[in-house]
This record gives structure tokens, C-alpha cells and sequence, in this order.
């Protein structure tokens, strides 16, 4: 977003001798009264900023009752700074757009990142943080547990739903039992996940503290998540303000996550559990299943290796992508899971990230199976007939 005029002269009202990576106040601006407080004030937020593009949990400016809430926002500053598009890793600079004082010495923080390159502005990102007095200096959150604290809840068992009108407890229900399988194929015990339900992206981005970000421009839905000693924070804002689209594929990710980075796990293989266990865009494995046989695999001289290292979509569009190595994949967890039970599947998911080659998921298939990348194509064949004969049957 540019802004040639009115933006530049409310930047040319900012100090002009800040340090490179500090925090711009312009002088206008009305901070605390008293000095030595504002002075508390701004020094423990250039330290919250600094130590933001950190991991979270080395974050020590962070509010300690209100961590997880306070992660799902960081989140978003994480590679703020950063311009691809001018090659610069600091074009984005802190700027102190607003302090409103609030109730029980709190103050409302708002700030937004922009550039300036050649009298263009650009603007990044805008947010909203609550600086809390602590002692003798400040610590900050997100506005998420303010910004809700009259929603009601529904809870069932380890899973807490956070809504501000309505809740659709049918699919509380379905999510919770689906949730305890999920739970016990990966051995997840006593971890709680709380959801706040929301309609759309925008709704989410103001929730947690986020006024605007670049990003998102033209985006209408997504879900945020983040998790913190054994807790899951997921905000919903998949036009799910009532809970009314329940989404089994996203429940597996989101389960796997509690116990281990999606970024360690090997993606094919994360996605084919997902696929077999919760469908996808609303079909269920079978539908799926059927959609590669008459797309993809009615194609007899489909070279199954070839498609490993070309990913081939078979969905209707982009966005509602199927990828029929995660097909490919589902059938060969089912088979290790029939075989060797779920440790077995444990195994292959951890096989580590994609390696161009997939050398590693290669090595790890042939200890579980026998097969070998060489019989690979011929064997994938075999298990697409066995699963068209069982499919037939039922």
C-alpha cells in the first residue's frame, strides 16, 4: 500500500535521529504524563520489538500469564523488517501510531511498520499490543483475551470452544470424538486445545491484535495457530463464527501438531494420513480415491515415480488442490498400518523433509515394506487394484 503524501509528512514528523532499528515516535504523539513511566514505557517496547524476530519463547518481555495468546501474534512479526522487493532485510521500520491509557495501569499500544524508498511510502503492517505495568517496568500482550473476554465457551473434555453468539454443539461433539482418535493413534495425552470461532480472515487478524497486513491483502479465510506446554491456541476464521464447518483433514494436522513441527514430519506422508483419515475439501477418502481412478490412474502408462517427483493436482482448481502422490501415499499407510500398526506409520512420517530425489522417504518405505525404489512404480500399481478390489466389495 503506497501513500505519496499524507504518509510522508506524518513520517517527516518522526524523529529524525532514531536509531536504525528503534522505534519512531513522532512528537505529537501523547505519551504517558509522567516522564520517567514514558521513558519505561518505550524502552521495554524497543525491547519487545527487538526480541519479536526471535523464537517466541526467548521472548522475556512477554506478559507471563498470557503467553500462548501473545505467541499467535508474534507470529506475525516474525520477517516484518524484511522487503524482497527492494532486497532489504531492515526496509521496514517501527512506527508508534497511537498509547491510549487504559484501566489497571494498561496502555493500548498501536503501531505500524513502513518504508520509505525514493517519496514512496509503503506500509507493511499495522498492530495493536496491551503493555501491562509489571514491577517496575512493562510487559505485553495480544488484545486477543481483551478483545473477547464477554464470548462464551463450550467445553468438551481437553477441547474449548470460544464463540461470541452461537456454537453448533453437533459438531463440538463430532470434533471431539474424532480429536480422541486422532489422539490416541499418536499418543497424545492431557493436551488441551482451545478454539476461538470466528467468520473470516479479517475478523481473526483484528482478534489477535493485527490491523493490517500486506499479506493478506484480498484473503477472506485462513486459521492461525500456534502452541505453547501442551496447550493449542487455534483461531478460526473459516467462516466458522458457530463452529458450522467442521473440517477432519485439518483436525489430523492440527493433532500431529501437538506432539511434533509439521516441518519435521515428511509432508506426502503428513498429507495422506490427512487424506485417509479426514478427506479433503469436504470428500471423504473413498470420494477421493474414486476421483484418481477415473483422473489419474484410468492411465495405465502413469509412471508413479515420475509423479513422486512431479507433483500432478487432480482437484478441480488450485485451491482446492488433490495430489495424487499424497493418493499414492495413503495407500501405502494404510498398508504399513495394517502391517505393523501405527508405530509403523509413526516411523514414516518421520522419515524426515522433502530431499530432492527423496532419498530418505525411499529408505525409509523399503525398511517398512520391502519395496524398493526401483520396484517402486510396479508396487503402487498393486496397492491402486487391491483398493479398487476392496472399494468394489464395499
Amino acid at each position: 500500500m503506497k501513500f505519496k503524501f499524507i504518509l510522508l509528512l506524518t513520517i517527516a514528523g518522526y524523529f529524525s535521529n532514531a536509531q536504525s532499528n528503534a522505534l519512531r515516535i513522532h512528537s505529537q504523539i501523547r505519551l504517558p504524563q509522567d516522564s520517567v513511566e514514558s521513558q519505561k514505557l518505550i524502552t521495554a517496547l524497543n525491547e519487545f520489538l527487538d526480541a519479536a524476530s526471535e523464537p517466541n519463547e526467548e521472548n522475556s518481555w512477554i506478559l507471563e500469564t498470557q503467553k500462548i495468546e501473545t505467541y499467535i501474534l508474534l507470529d506475525e512479526f516474525k520477517d516484518i523488517k524484511k522487503s524482497r522487493e527492494f532486497s532489504d532485510d531492515t526496509f521496514y521500520k517501527p512506527y508508534l501510531n497511537n498509547v491510549i491509557e487504559l484501566k489497571n495501569n494498561q496502555y493500548l499500544i498501536q503501531l505500524s511498520y513502513i518504508g520509505v524508498d525514493n517519496s514512496e511510502s509503503h506500509l507493511r503492517a499495522s498492530f495493536e499490543l496491551i503493555a501491562h505495568q509489571v514491577n517496575d517496568s512493562f510487559r505485553f500482550s495480544s488484545p486477543l483475551l481483551r478483545n473477547t473476554e464477554h464470548w462464551q465457551k463450550a467445553q468438551i473434555g481437553n477441547n474449548i470452544f470460544r464463540y461470541e453468539k452461537s456454537i453448533n454443539m453437533d459438531n463440538v461433539e463430532t470434533f471431539s470424538a474424532l480429536a480422541d482418535t486422532f489422539d490416541k493413534k499418536l499418543k497424545v495425552d492431557n493436551q488441551i486445545s482451545e478454539f476461538y470461532c470466528t467468520e473470516n480472515l479479517p475478523a481473526l487478524l483484528n482478534l489477535i491484535g493485527v490491523q493490517y497486513r500486506s499479506d493478506y491483502n484480498g484473503r477472506t479465510q485462513a486459521n492461525f495457530s500456534t502452541t505453547y506446554e501442551g496447550k493449542k491456541l487455534i483461531v478460526l476464521g473459516n467462516d466458522n463464527a458457530a463452529f458450522d464447518n467442521l473440517d477432519p483433514h485439518d483436525l489430523w494436522h492440527d493433532r500431529l501438531s501437538l506432539v511434533i513441527s509439521r516441518r519435521k514430519v515428511n509432508k506426502p506422508v503428513d498429507e495422506a494420513c490427512a487424506y485417509l483419515y479426514g478427506g479433503s475439501w469436504g470428500l471423504s477418502w473413498h470420494e477421493i480415491f474414486n476421483i484418481f481412478l477415473e483422473k489419474v490412474a484410468s492411465n495405465k502408462k502413469t509412471d508413479w515415480t515420475e509423479i513422486k517427483e512431479n507433483p500432478l493436482n487432480f482437484g478441480e482448481n488450485r485451491a482446492t488442490h488433490l495430489m495424487a502422490d499424497y493418493v499414492v501415499n495413503a495407500l501405502i499407510v494404510q498398508k504399513i498400518e495394517k502391517e505393523k500398526g501405527f508405530d509403523g506409520v509413526w516411523e514414516f512420517l518421520n522419515c524426515g523433509p522433502y530431499q530432492k530425489g527423496n532419498d530418505n522417504y525411499h529408505q525409509s518405505l523399503e525398511r517398512l515394506t520391502g519395496i524398493t525404489k526401483k520396484k517402486y512404480n510396479k508396487a503402487v500399481w498393486e496397492l491402486i487394484e487391491k483398493e479398487k478390489a476392496s472399494t468394489k466389495k464395499s
